[in-house]
């Protein structure tokens, strides 16, 4: 079995602000109305990548506006947050969505948005870690001492608990399969990017730690890689609109690294057109059947059970995002319950 679940920058597409999110949302719903497990939406800052800076609040609107789908923010970049005010905004999403909350945790992978806000680039693994913490002593705990680094709390009373216990599922952006001595024990849920051959060797590393801790009675955490995805009616007309709509969103991905004089780090992965990204297989634009049989091959190379599909990017028509999302759950998805 296959789910499937949505990726989203949130990068703008040139129109207003207020037009731009209302769009999103819309789309949020008919991604409920269609049967995808969930939404995850990413952090940026200072960069057109990204025009939801704070997740919490765009998820507020998002839970309003839907019933079953959860939602949930790839990543929290948890240096940029006070821990306990993170933990507090967690635990009313929680409650505000009936527990539909999903919680990614992550240093950030886009460095040099930590010097915007003051934040040393290479101390951002170490507040990665300290921040990480202290969020998970405040799930378990009724009052909080803390001494660390970064971040120092004495008698803090905790008086909020989320929804789901001990909180909600977690999510972690795994870069390698070594990351999963750290995520198999305490039920990550993970998602990488790039090569295939990466994905399946983090995808083998969980099966065997799940194994190796005794849970084979237990489900497995999804296992997710992400790709860009676009469906229409043939493949000349998802080819049409993927090309026309990638280079935006390419433009934003490494507009940071070029206003900042540095090498974009992620080339490799994510190539300057659509033609290139579809040869190295990190995306695909195609009619149904197209789509279909490329996700079998995905899923027959990485032993994934998760696709985060990045199925609106750029400046995609707000039709045309529709449309994709109708085709892939109504004449993809279902092939592989």
């Amino acid at each position: 079995m296959l789910e499937f679940g949505i990726f989203d920058h949130l990068d703008s597409d040139g129109t207003a602000l207020g037009e731009f999110l209302e769009n999103r949302l819309k789309l949020i719903q008919l991604l409920e109305e269609e049967g995808f497990s969930g939404y995850h939406l990413a952090e940026h800052h200072s960069t057109p990548l990204g025009m939801a800076a704070s997740p919490s609040v765009f998820l507020s609107a998002a839970f309003a506006r839907t019933r079953s789908i959860r939602l949930g923010p790839l990543v929290y970049v948890l240096p940029l947050h006070h821990p306990l005010r993170l933990y507090e905004e967690i635990c009313l999403l929680d409650h505000m969505s009936q527990g539909r909350l999903m919680v990614g945790v992550g240093r950030g992978g886009a460095l040099i948005e930590h010097q915007r806000y003051g934040v040393d680039p290479a101390a951002a693994p170490a507040m990665y870690h300290e921040a990480f913490a202290l969020l998970m002593h405040a799930f378990e705990s009724d009052v909080l001492n803390f001494e660390g680094r970064f971040y120092n709390v004495k008698d803090y009373v905790v008086q909020l608990k989320p929804l789901q216990r001990p909180h909600p599922p977690l999510w972690y952006g795994a870069p390698h399969a070594d990351a999963i001595g750290w995520a198999a024990p305490r039920a990550v849920n993970v998602v990488s990017l790039g090569p295939a051959a990466r994905a399946r060797a983090i995808s083998q590393r969980y099966r065997e730690e799940w194994t190796r801790l005794g849970r084979n009675g237990v489900p497995l955490p999804k296992i997710g890689i992400t790709r860009h995805l676009v469906v229409a009616d043939t493949d000349t007309d998802a080819k049409r609109i993927a090309y026309a709509a990638y280079p935006r969103w390419r433009q934003a991905m490494d507009w940071l690294w070029r206003r900042s004089g540095v090498p974009f780090t992620l080339q490799e992965i994510y190539p300057e057109d659509f033609t290139a990204l579809e040869a190295i297989g990190h995306g695909i634009a195609g009619a149904p059947a197209t789509v279909r049989d490329y996700l079998k091959r995905l899923q027959d190379e990485t032993g994934v059970n998760y696709v985060l599909c990045q199925i609106v990017f750029g400046d995609m028509k707000f039709g045309d995002a529709a449309h994709s999302i109708r085709l892939l759950a109504r004449e993809v998805m279902p092939a592989f319950r």
